[in-house]
């Protein structure tokens, strides 16, 4: 059974970073695409970051492209998601998805597992 398990969200002011992580179990995750989205309050979720789990290029929404990194570690089984320069507009929860099937990664349909999620809140 996949499991995905955010952690690191919390209270930041502006301009500030913080680093979520995303443990994963329950299976290997070689050919999968890892991704975060993040759903800000009375808001649709939107695609955040995404990284095949195997390398290549990741990819960023243009809200965050600059500012967040999507990275991995595979000894741990777990992604990370550096969040620096943070804006109160990243106040949202932020979630883990793994995708399985590889072809595309920006929709939430892309993906068949998720985490709780863990929310952000940045202070102005």
């Amino acid at each position: 059974q996949v499991q995905l398990v955010e952690s690191g969200g919390g209270l930041v002011q502006a301009g500030g970073s913080l680093r979520l992580s995303c443990a994963a179990s329950g299976r290997s995750f070689g050919n999968y695409i890892m991704g975060w989205f993040r759903q800000p309050p009375g808001k649709e979720r939107e695609f955040v970051a995404a990284l095949n789990w195997s390398g290549g290029s990741p990819d960023y929404g243009a809200s965050v492209k600059g500012r967040f990194t999507i990275s991995r570690d595979n000894a741990k089984n777990t992604v990370y998601l550096q969040m620096n320069s943070l804006k109160p507009e990243d106040t949202a929860v932020y979630y883990c998805a793994a995708n399985p099937y590889g072809r595309t990664w920006s929709r939430q349909s892309d993906y068949d597992y998720w985490g709780q999620g863990t929310q952000v809140t940045v202070s102005s």
